[in-house]
C-alpha cells in the first residue's frame, strides 16, 4: 500500500542539520508517510551519518552535485507517495506537522496543492525573485517546502526549474495558471531555518 506522504530531503553538505532534520521527522505523530533524501554530491560524512536512520520508510540515494531542484526532482522520481512534500536539510517540522496536513487534504480531497504554515527562524527578508537586489518579507512569498502536492500534479507542472532562485514560486505560478485548486494553512509546523549561512536566499541577497 503507497503511503499517503513522500517526504523529499535534498541536501548538501548538511551532516548535523540533516541529523536534526530527520529526528524531526521520525517524531511525527501522523506516520503514513516515506522518505526520499538525495545527497547532492556531499563531500562531508552525510553519508556516514544517515545509515542510523536507513529503514524500509526511509531511503537514501547519492547523485552527483547538480543542484537543489534536481535533487528534488530526482527523490520525487522515486517516490511512491500520494502526495510529495519536502523537508530541506537545514529545516525541522512540528510534531504535529503531517497530520495536520494531512486531516486537511482527507478534508479537501480535490486539493492539488497545499502550501503555507511556516514558523521562521532568523532573518525574515529574501531577495525579491523580480529583481534580486530589492529585499522583501517572507509573509509575501511562497515557500516551496511547505508543499504537499498531488504526484501526478507535480510532474504534469514538469517538476522545478533548474534555475539558480525561485523555483518553488516558478512552481506555484504554474499551478496558478493551469487551474489547479490550491488552499493555504497557517499553521506554523515547518520550521524554517534562515540561521545558516549556506541556505539558499542567503547566497543571493
Amino acid at each position: 500500500m503507497k503511503p499517503f506522504f513522500s517526504v523529499i530531503i535534498a541536501t548538501y553538505n548538511r551532516e548535523q542539520l540533516l541529523i536534526r532534520a530527520l529526528r524531526s521527522l521520525i517524531a511525527q505523530t501522523e506516520t503514513d508517510w516515506e522518505a526520499v533524501i538525495v545527497d547532492d554530491g556531499s563531500t562531508d560524512n552525510t553519508e556516514q551519518a544517515v545509515q542510523a536512520f536507513l529503514s524500509p520508510k526511509i531511503r537514501y540515494v547519492k547523485q552527483p552535485n547538480q543542484g537543489d531542484a534536481i535533487a528534488k526532482n530526482n527523490g520525487a522520481k522515486l517516490s511512491h507517495g500520494s502526495y510529495i512534500t519536502f523537508l530541506d536539510s537545514d529545516d525541522f517540522y512540528e510534531p504535529e506537522h503531517l497530520k495536520i496536513r494531512k486531516e486537511m487534504l482527507e478534508k479537501n480531497n480535490e486539493t492539488d496543492l497545499l502550501h503555507g504554515g511556516v514558523r521562521i527562524i532568523g532573518d525574515q527578508y529574501v531577495p525579491d525573485i523580480r529583481n534580486p537586489t530589492m529585499k522583501i518579507s517572507l509573509t509575501e512569498c511562497v515557500i516551496g517546502a511547505t508543499f504537499c502536492i498531488k504526484k501526478e500534479v507535480f510532474f504534469k507542472l514538469d517538476c522545478f526549474e533548474n534555475i539558480n532562485y525561485g523555483s518553488d514560486t516558478k512552481l506555484f505560478t504554474k499551478a496558478l495558471h493551469l487551474g489547479c485548486k490550491i488552499i493555504k494553512t497557517d499553521n506554523p509546523t515547518y520550521v524554517y531555518d534562515r540561521t545558516s549561512t549556506d541556505s539558499i536566499t542567503h547566497k543571493f541577497g
